[in-house]
């Protein structure tokens, strides 16, 4: 295939290979490595006699991106109980088709908290089975296994998906009320206000990165979360909601730099989980401004 039509071919496939990379490993830039690192091996590659173009890039990006989760793996040094997927965040009211794709509802940040519990096969499996329908006949060479150990990996990191990540919450609009509530109680002390929006089993998750890792944390219960409320403090003053994953948050900033993150995950009318980015190198990659 002539190389200028080869790289078109390859555009028109960027955003599912980025939306695939990020489900797969959680982290922005190295979504952008691993699908670059396709392109290298597409421009390397004779691909002739490939019938379906975008399947043999997928299962490119996707090992790719497992040979990515067994490094980080062998390499990873900070607790994982405090770490924060890279969240996709974008102004309310603002569309932004590239961050959109990204998104997509099944992949809030508790989801992707939960996936980073799995072992990479196990997530390579689900990930590009359950979420893109790549059979397992293909699945299988990329984790050496047959097809049946394939299914077995995907369907143990169901099993886990179903027991951890929360149910779908309500739209955005009743979300933001939640969130709303939420913080007119945090900047008035009021503690029973806090206990009504938050569930009783409440997760809260802050990662300070390497930077701030005396504000990383991992607490749970609402009276627990409750009592940490000097953690929302940094958000009681230039506060502005974002849509983060495609859920209701928000971002605090202090002389027009980001300065925390705020993510929520609520089920019903309660707040189930709150992920928050205090990451001083991270919060300053997302592009926010005041």
């Amino acid at each position: 295939m002539d190389e200028d039509l080869l790289a078109a071919r390859f555009d028109a496939d960027r955003g599912h290979l980025r939306a695939v990379a990020y489900r797969m490993l959680g982290s922005l830039s190295e979504a952008e490595d691993a699908v670059q690192e396709a392109w290298f091996r597409l421009s390397r590659s004779d691909t002739s006699d490939v019938r379906n173009l975008s399947g043999w890039l997928t299962t490119v990006v996707g090992r790719v991106c497992l040979d990515l989760l067994r490094s980080r793996a062998a390499r990873r040094e900070d607790p994982l109980e405090h770490y924060v997927p890279d969240p996709v965040v974008r102004e309310e009211g603002v569309a932004d088709p590239e961050k959109e794709a990204l998104r997509a509802d099944s992949v809030g940040l508790a989801l992707l908290v939960v996936l980073e519990t799995l072992t990479p096969a196990e997530r390579l499996a689900f990930v590009l089975h359950d979420m893109f329908a790549v059979s397992f006949d293909e699945i299988a060479p990329l984790v050496d296994r047959t097809p049946a150990a394939a299914r077995q990996l995907a369907s143990r990191a169901r099993r886990r998906v179903r027991g951890a990540a929360p149910a779908p919450g309500p739209g955005l609009a009743r979300q933001r009320e939640v969130v709303d509530a939420f913080l007119a109680a945090s900047r008035g002390g009021d503690f029973e206000g806090l206990l009504a929006v938050l569930d009783p089993d409440v997760v809260l998750r802050a990662d300070g990165g390497t930077r701030l890792g005396a504000a990383s944390k991992l607490v749970r219960g609402a009276e627990t979360v409750t009592a940490q409320a000097l953690t929302f403090a940094r958000f009681r003053h230039a506060s502005r909601p974002v849509v983060v994953n495609g859920a209701a948050g928000l971002v605090s900033l202090a002389d027009g730099r980001p300065v925390g993150l705020m993510a929520f995950t609520i089920a019903g009318d309660r707040i189930v989980e709150i992920d928050i980015v205090a990451d001083p190198e991270r919060l300053a990659s997302l592009g926010l401004t005041g």
